[in-house]
This record gives C-alpha cells, sequence and structure tokens, in this order.
C-alpha cells in the first residue's frame, strides 16, 4: 500500500495502475462502513484507491470541521488491512490553492433535506469529489447508501456532467442494535449512544405502517416525530418521506418512498434513512 499526498505524484503514478480502478473516497476515521465499501471495490476492481481528506468547503460556519474525529495511523492500518492499493491523502492547500474560485452546483436535489438545513454543504461535496474524480479517474466509485442524498447528487452530476465511471451504491452497514455507523457516532456518550437509538426505532415504525398497508406519508411522519420527540436526548431537525429520485415530499406512497431524518442526539447531529418499496 502506497501512501501519496500530492497530486503531481498521484499522476505519475496512474497510467501504470491495473484497470478497472476502484474509488472509495472518504473523510477518514473509518468504521465498518467504510470497510465494506472497500471490500467492495476490492472484490469488483484490479486496483483501489481510497481518499482520506476532511473537506472544509462542506462544513458551515457553525458546523463541527474542528471537531470531526481523525486518525489517520488507524485507517492507514485498516486500509492495509483490506488489500488497499493507494490512500491518497491530501491537505487542504493542495486541494484548494490560494485564489481557487471554481465551485460545482448541482440544482433541485440539493435544495431539500440536507441542502435546506446546510446552506453550502452540497456545494463542497461535489465540488471536492469532482476534484478527485478528476484526479483519482476511476472505472467505479463507492458510496454508501447512509448518505442518501448525497449519493443522488453525485450521481445526478455524473449524468449531467458527462462523466466517464460508475457510481456504486452500497447499503449502510448497521451495529448490532440497528445504529448506522458513522463516524459522527464516536462522540457520543453512554447515555446519548443509547438515545440514538430511536432513530432506527423510528425508521422501523415507519417500514412496519407501510407494510400493514399505511399508505399516508404525512401519518408515517407524525408517528415517527412523536415516537423520537419522547426521547428527552433528542432534537429533530427534519423527517422526510420523499420520491427517491427527486427528494419531493410525498402525499401518498405509490411505488417507493425515502424514509430519512436528521435528528440530534445532544450536541451530535445523525442523519439515517431507509428506502420503502422500490
Amino acid at each position: 500500500m502506497k501512501v501519496v499526498t500530492r497530486i503531481q505524484e498521484y499522476r505519475k503514478l496512474r497510467p501504470a495502475m491495473a484497470e478497472p480502478l476502484g474509488f472509495v473516497p472518504t473523510m477518514g476515521y473509518l468504521h465498518e462502513g467504510h470497510m465494506e465499501l472497500v471490500r467492495r471495490a476490492r472484490a469488483e476492481n484490479k486496483t483501489v484507491v481510497v481518499s482520506i481528506f476532511v473537506n472544509p468547503t462542506q462544513f458551515g460556519p457553525k458546523e463541527d470541521f474542528a471537531a470531526y474525529p481523525r486518525d489517520p495511523e488507524r485507517d492507514l492500518a485498516m486500509l492495509k488491512k483490506e488489500r488497499t492499493d493507494i490512500v491518497f491523502m491530501p491537505g487542504a492547500e493542495e486541494m484548494y490553492p490560494k485564489k481557487f474560485n471554481t465551485w460545482v452546483e448541482v440544482e433541485k436535489v440539493t435544495e431539500r433535506l440536507e441542502g435546506a438545513f446546510r446552506p453550502g454543504h452540497f456545494r463542497g461535496v461535489a465540488t471536492v469529489v469532482l476534484k478527485l474524480f478528476n484526479i483519482v479517474q476511476p472505472t467505479r466509485a463507492y458510496f454508501g447508501q447512509k448518505d442518501a442524498q448525497q449519493l443522488l447528487v453525485i450521481k445526478k452530476m455524473v449524468s449531467d456532467l458527462n462523466l466517464d465511471l460508475e457510481v456504486v451504491p452500497v447499503p449502510t452497514v448497521r451495529e448490532p442494535d440497528g445504529l448506522a455507523m458513522s463516524s459522527r457516532n464516536s462522540r457520543l456518550d453512554a447515555n446519548e449512544r443509547q438515545a440514538a437509538l430511536v432513530l432506527w426505532q423510528a425508521l422501523s415504525l415507519a417500514r412496519e405502517l407501510w407494510q400493514e398497508g399505511e399508505r399516508s406519508a404525512e401519518r408515517l411522519r407524525q408517528e415517527m416525530t412523536l415516537l423520537i420527540d419522547a426521547e428527552p436526548l433528542a432534537r429533530v431537525d427534519y423527517i422526510s418521506v420523499a420520491a427517491p429520485d427527486t427528494l419531493e415530499e410525498l402525499e401518498l406512497i405509490d411505488d417507493s418512498a425515502l424514509v430519512s431524518m436528521a435528528v440530534w442526539i445532544g450536541k451530535v447531529r445523525l442523519i439515517d434513512n431507509i428506502m420503502l418499496g422500490g
């Protein structure tokens, strides 16, 4: 496994890499969810590249960029165990040199959910992902379904800009008790960790109601909200029952729906989702 920190160094290595090339972009502090992406890339490609870059442009002024957990030595040990070929670990000045003024805006699907609560977030995401795609030149890129809106934004960008790569979604990896794996989980204390289970409980309730024949999206939102509001440590940002391809809120669920949420547990903001139907 080789660690590369400079764009030009990577570009010198790229022509000799065996095709196809699978790419897993991350912000580090890796967990089993990331490893599932790496294993999928390893199984489907001859070369695997993983990036570790905590992207400052996707954090708002009041968000937790400085507090975002980091442990590069641990990350590298985990990636080596999974037989990663290249780890690209640029610094912020490498990705955003002085006088950087070019940004990528994906419209419509970024106006709701995370986009509404975190203005500018997806501009930072789309810009850094496009830069990484241009640098790494992957055949396939792997993203977790836990960040469902991010996945939709990236797929839209790839389609609209005619990028020559395949975006591969990978199902959410969960703890045994149902909590979606996230780097932010490490910031929960014991009581908050227990309270965080309310996200999965609410999603499970929505699925149960849907399986029993409930098709009113508003009823699902109401029941999920009641359940989460009963947890003293939880505070809802949003609960959504939306069309999977546009994220427009539904009145009635016809074929399928993306049920998603953002919930504060103490000072930690967690997101999660499930798909109904489809």
